[in-house]
């Protein structure tokens, strides 16, 4: 019994002697030149820096990471589909359709509401308020210009 996980323990031992030893090597050839860029952390193409009090942190990468994430997932679930797509039949098929349906609604409602844009909305502006809303004496401020 044991003799049929041999190949799967020597495959391990290569894979972790392999990886160690690329490690080993690596850290002995490589150039060693530290520089203040280089030792500076780096985040996603985010320079990190603190914000003033009050100013809100964009999180617009993380959300469409987040995002594309959630597509690849849904994605992998056409693998398995593959695989038996000839055992499923017509039943298969149209589950899959189904399937497919929903993540390309999933899809244009994200891209609709913006989620996969980069750039940064606009300001929102005050709403003015009504002149029904004003008071008389402010009318006629309004009213005299």
């Amino acid at each position: 019994m044991l003799s049929e996980y041999l190949p799967i323990a020597v495959l391990a031992t290569l894979a972790v002697l392999f990886g160690v030893a690329s490690l080993g090597v690596s850290a002995l050839l490589r150039p060693n030149r530290p520089t203040r860029a280089k030792l500076a952390p780096y985040e996603c193409g985010i320079e990190p820096a603190r914000l003033p009090a009050g100013e809100r942190f964009p999180v617009k990468f993380y959300v469409v990471a987040m995002l594309f994430i959630i597509f690849d997932i849904e994605t992998i679930f056409l693998f398995p589909w593959a695989v038996g797509f000839r055992q499923l039949g017509l039943f298969g098929l149209a589950e899959m359709a189904v399937f497919i349906a929903l993540v390309f609604v999933a899809y244009v409602y994200v891209w609709k509401s913006g989620g996969l844009d980069w750039r940064e909305p606009a300001p929102r502006r005050a709403a003015a308020a009504p002149p029904t809303a004003l008071e008389p004496e402010a009318r006629e401020v309004v009213r005299a210009g």
